[in-house]
């Protein structure tokens, strides 16, 4: 029989989706007092779904990823999704009953092997957790550099993010790869 081993914790990736530098500014204070200290950050990247989220949040939406300091437990994933969902509302415009977002949060871990982000959104690749959490697998590390994956968006990609991402993974103890 097989013994349940809990994983090393991963660190936390936060996607933010912006439509203006207050906002962000704002948030990222607030992002810090809850989850310490920012590691990396990418400088603005192009948001490849703002169509999605333009209604909402308005035309030439960017995105920025940010990672922290203090390493994170995986199961940790859904509170923090539900935790991030709280806090876009500070941030908002609000029109009657209605929250008109500035920020878009969305939670990540990485591990030296992938990066999972969370979701509120049920896709055909989407695993259900729990709390209306869904996890999507990103990227996976293989052969010496971070794969996309064919739902993965063009923004995960971009060499701003994979830069990100290499620093990040290169702050874990790695074990190396078998030949």
């Amino acid at each position: 029989m097989a013994r349940v081993i809990e994983p090393p914790p991963g660190r936390l990736i936060l996607s933010v989706i912006y439509s203006s530098m207050d906002a962000l500014s704002d948030c990222l204070k607030t992002l810090e007092r809850r989850f310490g200290r920012v590691q990396f950050e990418t400088a603005e990247i192009a948001c490849a779904v703002a169509k999605r989220y333009e209604e909402e949040m308005g035309p030439n939406l960017c995105r920025r990823f940010f990672s922290f300091e203090q390493q994170t437990p995986r199961s940790a994933l859904t509170s923090i999704k539900g935790t991030c969902h709280k806090i876009e509302p500070n941030f908002a415009d609000h029109v009657n009953d209605f929250h008109f977002r500035t920020v878009n949060i969305d939670p990540g871990i990485m591990t030296p092997n992938n990066l999972v982000m969370a979701s509120h959104h049920e896709y055909g690749h989407s695993i259900y957790l729990t709390n209306g959490v869904y996890s999507e697998l990103m990227l996976v590390w293989s052969h010496g550099r971070f794969v996309r994956l064919p739902w993965t968006p063009p923004d995960f990609y971009d060499d701003e993010a994979v830069d990100l991402f290499e620093r990040v993974r290169a702050t874990f103890e790695l074990v190396e790869e078998p030949a």
